[in-house]
């Protein structure tokens, strides 16, 4: 591991700027901190509320990144109110949080770690602590206690593990009084604290011990996973293999609570999972009680003849995941004190040998974090086997970490979910017009989106647009031209691997050929069958198959046009194929609602901006059919409707959110206009 420190880069800056400099530099490296994990702080004479000097504590703020500090997340503490509690024989956790509540020195702070007492506790300007893999592999394993002493001597103390509180705090405090001369303490299945009279000397520390503990490691067996028992599928077998099975995946752990999944094939995954000692190994236990946090105790491991075969492996999907919520309902029996209800009992990471690896979450970017932490299992329980014999906490540790009342709390100071969150929807022809406002709003309320469209650039801009918005993950693009069944086949392919499944498709993508019959081109008319009444055919087909393996319902939602129930002179191409469209759709209502599927269609007319369905040829054609200058044309249809108003694409966005949302649950096979109120469009 290098040591990225820069003086010249922190010349001139504060101890306050320093903090955040050295707090970056462990976030950065995921081998040391991942998602929230490790903190860091400083202690300097502060001024406090009176203008009067007194000793204080910079500290990371509770559930804040290293990777991305800044200044205003590190709450400023009075170690004048910290410092007497170490008398103190015994401190619950609540009592401590909201004691530490009354050390704050700025009103409004975030809360601080809940390590804080540890940091208080130890007698040094700069302390520092991290998850390093390397070290936690080192604390891991059979030989702990011999391999610290042969990697370390005495330069480091070791506290067994115990949950962060008022406990560790202490003991890690009295182990450094009793030696004096150590660089760092060393928590077993925690991490590791250094220290120093200045941030400099305090991350140089950590990285020199972390730097030990690689070198070790790095001269231990190379053969840690015991060789290969099943090799991968190739890479497209994979890709095939995964989206077949996500949905059925999706829609088994979903049944408590909807889950978002992800799935990884990377080359370490495949290794692990394809290894004679890889199912042994996953089941001990996590590296740490900061990663069962995201990803449960242990994982499930589906054991299946053929990885390949799509129906066998279904077929002992639900098997499987059924004895691990009983195995999990079981471990909660044993360790619990009724003091908390059993947590939804679905696995977070599930491991297909031969194919890979896929993690949930309620939103695309959980499922990220869990898959990045189970890499770093992968790797310590690769780092501790390579010199012994991986070990993780006791059942009780890590029942005690999982239902960890702070944890538990801060569940409940989440805000509440969006309309559609934990929800995927794909929109066609979404890369302008009325898909991209459909897109940008269903993001808003919390949906992860699919932006397809034919234009590939188009729909990437829009994909970026909600990803910087709402969230990284939250969108991804797929170039699909919904008049070609591998195409679409394709781009559905693409959405199974990127979230697992379906719960909203908005098949909007169409064109608009005018000419009258007489005059019009056998292959316009053609085109326009293709994409406005075969295309969504297409779309549907695939979303209707995707939504039955998910087993958890859906909902189809229909872009049609006014000219359904009012067709236009010259327009006979569209009108007949829409009308078409809207057909489908209402077989499509009779065929699946027995599988909590709905299917509804929205009517809008003449939604001018950034369409590319109203191209120059169409608005000159329509203009002199109505007898109106092409300038005027906009103008013509708004005031032809009874509210006598410009109807957007946000207004038909609005619609499709209420027949995409659970307040049309009840709604299906109905056919709703956003026309402003086109009288010849009344139903008759």
């Amino acid at each position: 591991m290098d040591n990225h420190w820069s003086d010249s880069a922190t010349q001139g800056m504060d101890e306050l700027d320093k903090l955040v400099y050295m707090s970056r530099l462990i976030g950065a490296d995921p081998s040391l901190v991942v998602w929230g994990g490790g903190n860091t702080s400083i202690k300097v004479p502060e001024r406090n509320f009176r203008g009067a000097e007194v000793p204080a504590m910079w500290i990371k703020g509770s559930g804040s990144d290293m990777k991305s500090m800044v200044r205003r997340q590190f709450p400023r503490l009075s170690l004048d109110d910290i410092l007497p509690l170490f008398e103190r024989e015994s401190m619950p956790d609540e009592d401590m949080v909201a004691y530490l509540e009354h050390t704050l020195m700025d009103p409004g702070s975030p809360r601080p770690s809940i390590e804080t007492l540890l940091h208080a506790f130890l007698p040094f300007m700069c302390v520092a602590h991290s998850h390093a893999d390397a070290v936690v592999a080192l604390t891991n394993n059979q030989d702990a206690d011999s391999i610290l002493r042969r990697v370390y001597g005495d330069d480091i103390a070791v506290v067994d593990y115990f949950r962060p509180g008022f406990h560790l705090s202490k003991l890690v405090r009295l182990a450094v009084k009793e030696s004096s001369s150590i660089s760092g303490v060393v928590l077993v299945n925690h991490g590791l604290f250094t220290w120093g009279d200045d941030t400099k000397s305090a991350y140089d520390r950590h990285i020199d011990l972390v730097n030990r503990a690689e070198g070790f490691i790095q001269n231990g067996n190379k053969s840690v996973f015991g060789g290969w028992e099943r090799n991968p599928l190739n890479g497209e077998e994979r890709r095939r293999a995964a989206a077949r099975l996500a949905p059925t995946i999706r829609g088994l752990v979903s049944r408590q609570q909807k889950m978002v999944l992800r799935f990884d094939d990377s080359d370490d995954v495949l290794e692990f999972i394809g290894s004679r000692e890889g199912k042994r190994l996953s089941g001990i236990g996590p590296a740490t009680p900061d990663h069962l946090i995201h990803t449960k105790r242990k994982p499930l491991w589906l054991e299946v003849a053929d990885p390949g075969d799509a129906e066998g492996v279904r077929a002992g999907l639900e098997e499987a995941l059924s004895g691990y919520s009983e195995e999990y309902a079981a471990w909660y029996r044993e360790c619990t004190s009724d003091e908390h209800p059993m947590l939804d009992p679905s696995p977070r990471v599930i491991l297909l040998p031969g194919v890979g690896m896929w993690t949930t979450g309620k939103d695309a970017q959980a499922a990220l974090i869990t898959g990045d932490i189970y890499h770093h299992t992968i790797n310590v329980i690769g780092s501790a086997q390579a010199n012994s014999e991986f070990t993780s906490l006791t059942a009780q540790d890590a029942y005690d970490a999982e239902y960890w009342p702070l944890e538990l709390y801060k569940l409940t100071l989440a805000p509440p979910e969006k309309e559609l969150a934990r929800k995927v929807a794909l929109v066609t022809g979404a890369a302008s017009g009325i898909g991209k406002a459909i897109a940008l709003r269903l993001a808003s309320e919390g949906a992860h989106v699919v932006v397809a469209d034919v234009d590939a650039e188009g729909a990437k801009e829009v994909s970026e647009a909600i990803n910087s918005s709402n969230g990284l993950n939250r969108s991804v693009s797929v170039v699909m031209d919904v008049a070609s069944e591998e195409s679409v086949a394709r781009a559905f392919q693409d959405t199974r691997l990127a979230y697992g499944g379906l719960d909203i498709l908005v098949s909007n993508a169409g064109i608009a050929p005018v000419g009258a019959i007489d005059e019009l081109p056998l292959s316009q008319w053609q085109r326009s069958l293709d994409i406005n009444t075969t295309g969504h055919f297409l779309v549907a087909a695939e979303a209707v198959r995707l939504m039955k393996e998910q087993d958890s319902g859906g909902s189809l939602v229909f872009i049609g046009t006014k000219n359904v129930p009012a067709p236009g002179a010259d327009f006979g191409a569209y009108s007949v194929s829409k009308a078409a469209e809207v057909q489908l759709a209402r077989v499509l209502a009779l065929e699946t609602g027995q599988h909590g599927i709905r299917v509804n269609v929205v009517n809008p007319d003449a939604i001018f901006q950034g369409s590319k369905l109203w191209s120059e040829e169409v608005r000159q054609e329509r203009a002199s059919a109505h007898g109106v200058s092409v300038d005027d044309l906009e103008h013509f249809y708004h005031q032809r409707t009874l509210l006598k108003t410009q109807v957007r694409a946000e207004d038909v966005a609005e619609t499709v959110l209420f027949l995409a949302s659970e307040r049309s649950s009840r709604t299906t096979g109905a056919m709703i206009p956003v026309d402003g109120g086109v009288r010849e469009a009344f139903p008759r």
